[in-house]
């Protein structure tokens, strides 16, 4: 009797359970036993596709709002092409942040709409076409060291539909710099201050404005920066209120909770 791969039967038996899980669903609807809502919430937390080094979440989008992100950082270039293949198959949004150069080039041969930004290391597909974007996001940054962090924040909130205006090295040093751009800082709905160093651009820019900061440490400084710890203990340690920190170098994080925060305020316009 031949044997039976058991990753091919996993999978298979996933495919069958939603397989049955989705057409009861829809029996119960046309039936109405329950309601369109009540099949939406149930059909949520769908089956994810189960493959032998990661677990693919279709579904995210249907949760939250936004499709899954693959992090480049840890994982082999096969992993995340076959990851992104995948998931690019099944959505019309695709987010790859830590890529290489090396790995773009694996993703593109099996996702050909790919688009790499090599400042940011990041991988996009996006195939929603030309959309009104949302304004209300800046970021900015206290040297220019910072800028890729950034960039990864940017690319984050645009794929989540927003309009981003860029401020870049504004740091502390030559707070003048900072100074001229207040119009545009007290124009936006949220902003994302990136710095390095000893980290204090957030803290400043709180005491100029009205609205949420998301604050973002990043690696950038000498030995005593220690990696970034010093700058996110500065950030922690804020005075200003409105400020809000994420992890060291998380401009993803700092992109998507922006992103969020500007979706809430979108019906005001």
């Amino acid at each position: 009797m031949p044997k039976v791969n058991p990753e091919k039967r996993e999978k298979a038996e996933a495919v069958t359970i939603t397989h049955k899980w989705l057409l009861a669903t829809l029996k119960k609807v046309r039936s109405g036993e329950i309601s369109l809502d009540e099949a939406t919430d149930e059909l949520s937390s769908l089956p994810y596709e189960e493959l032998s080094y990661a677990k693919v979440d279709h579904h995210r989008h249907l949760r939250t709002g936004f499709p899954e992100v693959i992090f480049g950082r840890g994982k082999t270039i096969e992993q995340i092409s076959t990851i992104a293949k995948s998931m690019g198959a099944r959505s019309e949004r695709l987010l790859v942040t830590h890529a290489s150069p090396e790995v773009y080039t694996a993703v593109k041969k099996v996702i050909h709409d790919a688009v790499y930004n090599p400042l940011s290391r990041t991988i996009v597909v996006n195939r929603l076409g030309k959309t009104k974007l949302r304004p209300g996001i800046t970021v900015v940054t206290g040297g220019t060291a910072d800028i890729p962090v950034a960039e990864e924040a940017v690319v984050t909130a645009e794929l989540m539909g927003n309009e981003v205006i860029k401020i870049y090295d504004t740091g502390v040093a030559g707070i003048h710099r900072l100074l001229d751009k207040l119009p545009q800082l007290r124009n936006a709905r949220v902003l994302v201050v990136v710095a390095g160093m000893e980290g204090a651009l957030p803290s400043v820019v709180g005491g100029l404005v009205s609205i949420p900061i998301i604050a973002v440490p990043t690696s950038t400084g000498y030995g005593a920066s220690f990696n970034g710890l010093a700058p996110l203990l500065t950030m922690l340690n804020s005075c200003a209120p409105g400020v809000a920190v994420v992890n060291i170098d998380n401009g993803f994080g700092a992109g998507y909770m922006a992103g969020l925060i500007n979706c809430e305020g979108k019906d005001e316009d």
